[in-house]
């Protein structure tokens, strides 16, 4: 079992501190947080690599585009194999695509994409559901999110080595 880590602790209450800026400012701007917050969850869950951050938010558009496309793409499908088949041939091909395409376009159609196109189209069920400003809020509060955790793990103290006891 391992040990606190005063590094994680301090790192922990500087991104609550964060949280909850992100929270207020996003009641005063009518605008919901939990976009920004998947990214801020998938940017941890990609060990807070730097270099990953262009394909969560990229992966967030595509799936938010996806949800958007939905109604026009469920709508052709329907002509041909009715209401719910149409439905479940979209989100099969949706799916299909984004793990056919990852080796091809693996900024574009990713697990982040992927998770997206799960979460919004779950949104879709809220009442008065945005895709459009769900994008923006993804990418742009996700990206602000992802550089406050950046800054924050920079300026968490480092782990510092036990001094030896004195004789």
């Amino acid at each position: 079992m391992q040990k606190f880590s005063r590094r994680r602790l301090v790192f922990g209450l500087y991104l609550i501190v964060l949280i909850g800026i992100a929270e207020l400012l996003s009641a005063r701007l009518h605008v919901p947080p939990w976009p920004a917050f998947i990214a801020l969850v998938l940017f941890f869950l990609e060990r807070m690599e730097v270099k990953k951050v262009p394909d969560i938010l990229v992966g967030s558009l595509v799936g938010v585009a996806l949800v958007l496309l939905a109604p026009e793409g469920i709508g052709f499908l329907a002509r041909f194999l009715g209401p719910e088949w149409g439905r479940l041939a979209y989100i099969l091909l949706a799916v299909y695509l984004i793990v056919a395409l990852h080796d091809l376009l693996p900024m574009l159609f990713n697990s982040h994409a992927f998770m997206y196109l799960t979460v919004c189209g779950l949104a879709l069920a809220t009442p008065n559901p945005n895709p459009y400003l769900w994008a923006l809020t993804a990418v742009i509060g996700g990206a602000l999110l992802i550089a406050g955790a950046v800054l924050i793990g920079r300026i968490s103290p480092a782990a510092t080595a036990p001094t030896p006891a004195a004789h």
